[in-house]
């Protein structure tokens, strides 16, 4: 489903949902609809792809894990697309952004350690051709509204 229009039920549903996993029934009781409503809009939120579910990891949780953004620049703007998605595929990759400005990609990596980002440089994003420089950002505190 493209160009879905939510109404301000579907936006209640997502911002409570922002908060954690919570039960259809809490969300049904907060908002006054049935168990079923909510279930069903819930269906409809994930088949049209507005909303995605998925588990996030904590690095501040984790012992011995740190996020890193790398910057890369790519070699030709026509091979935006599919080097985000080579990229995407990579493992110690958590997401990957098309941007505008000085870089093209922005490359979010949850590795072990310093050794980890210089792996991830040197075996991993180095065999994808195309990329013509990176800078590497080290992520210190996240914040962010969603989680």
């Amino acid at each position: 489903m493209k160009d879905m229009m939510l109404d301000d039920t579907d936006w209640k549903i997502i911002d409570i949902l922002r908060e954690a996993h919570v039960p259809n029934s809490t969300i049904a009781k907060e908002l006054e609809l049935s168990e079923g409503a909510i279930r069903q809009r819930l269906k409809k939120l994930k088949d049209s792809g507005v909303m995605v579910v998925r588990g996030l990891i904590n690095p501040d949780i984790l012992s011995n894990q740190m996020i890193a953004m790398v910057a890369a620049t790519v070699t030709e703007s026509a091979l935006l697309e599919t080097k985000a998605v080579e990229i995407s595929s990579l493992p110690d990759v958590q997401s990957v952004n098309i941007t505008t400005g000085r870089y093209d990609l922005m490359i979010e990596v949850l590795v072990d350690s310093n050794r980890g980002l210089v792996r991830f440089l040197t075996e991993q994003l180095s065999q994808v051709k195309g990329i013509s420089s990176t800078e590497s950002f080290l992520m210190l505190k996240g914040y962010n509204k969603y989680i």
